[in-house]
């Protein structure tokens, strides 16, 4: 059914989709790792692609936080041995809870120790939990703990902090809303949105603010239409600052929803390149002007405020 490695002997696993490996996720990897290091064994990941949700429900696929890529790269800075990477097809989403443990855990990884989040659920229709793993693991030589991925957070709007479950889901809603402050807080550092550099309809060189328009992945997650303080990374890690304008362009009657990023102090085109947007703070919603004078004016407010944010002014 998969080829998967395993043949390092016994190691430690950790299970799930990681979409954004916030700092849940993160909870698991540090667990996973230090137990692996007790125990003298390597540390693993397993995770799935495509996302379970686009097999089980076509169509349905979530806003995705991180690209494969990306997530193995933050994976790895937390110092896990191996990435695992499970297609998910329909054949696996029909094995019962042990069948999954028996053909994955234990026959193709030698697992010594699971770890999951506590509401962590596997096999066919969801029907086994971290209790069915624990039972399991007694039958087959193998320890099993489900954790806890509670952090105390501002949630957007919050004056106070509040302590919350850390999920993909609730990432999402705070990118969804525009509240990259809290998706940052969740994850620990900036929603990255990665891309390439396309041709636009040049109307930005034509005001003064030449963009670099970003084309995302097919199911990125974009924040809520706005423009936005980021720091745009280039392929090699160079940061530099930027006023990201997300939505249609009401003012020019646009349809298409784009990404536009006003590289500041920077002459050059960027087409053709890989690029990623870390989003920072939102500066405003979407707004329709009258003409290209207020437009232009508001830009230039848009470009000071972003560099406020990010302490370059």
């Amino acid at each position: 059914m998969t080829d998967l490695p395993g043949g390092w002997g016994r190691c430690v696993v950790t299970i799930g989709v990681f979409d954004g490996v916030h700092r849940g996720h993160q909870v698991l990897i540090d667990r996973t790792v230090a137990t692996a290091a007790e125990l003298g064994v390597p540390s693993v990941v397993l995770t799935f692609d495509p996302h379970p949700s686009e097999v089980l429900r076509p169509g349905s696929h979530p806003a995705q936080l991180t690209t494969l890529r990306r997530k193995a790269d933050l994976v790895e800075q937390r110092g896990v041995d191996v990435f695992c990477v499970l297609p998910f097809t329909s054949e696996l989403s029909r094995l019962e809870p042990d069948e999954f443990v028996h053909e994955i855990l234990v026959d193709k990884l030698h697992a010594a120790a699971v770890i999951v989040g506590e509401n962590f659920t596997f096999g066919r229709k969801a029907a086994g939990d971290v209790e069915t793993l624990e039972r399991l693991g007694k039958r087959f030589g193998f320890t099993a703990q489900g954790a806890t991925l509670q952090g105390t957070a501002l949630p957007g709007g919050a004056r106070e902090a509040e302590e919350i479950t850390y999920s993909s889901t609730y990432v999402r809603s705070c990118i969804d809303a525009g509240d990259v402050v809290a998706a940052a807080d969740a994850l620990g550092r900036p929603h990255r949105l990665d891309g390439i550099v396309v041709r636009g309809d040049g109307r930005g060189h034509d005001l003064g603010y030449p963009t670099a328009n970003l084309s995302p992945p097919r199911f990125a997650a974009i924040p809520a239409d706005g423009v936005y303080a980021c720091w745009f990374v280039r392929t090699g890690g160079a940061r530099l600052p930027a006023a990201v304008s997300v939505g249609t362009n009401p003012t020019f009657s646009g349809r298409e929803r784009t990404v536009e990023a006003f590289v500041l102090d920077v002459d050059e085109d960027f087409y053709g390149q890989q690029v990623s947007l870390d989003f920072v703070g939102r500066i405003r919603g979407q707004i329709t002007f009258d003409g290209p004078d207020g437009l232009v004016e508001q830009i230039a407010d848009d470009v000071e405020r972003t560099r406020r944010l990010l302490g370059t002014a």
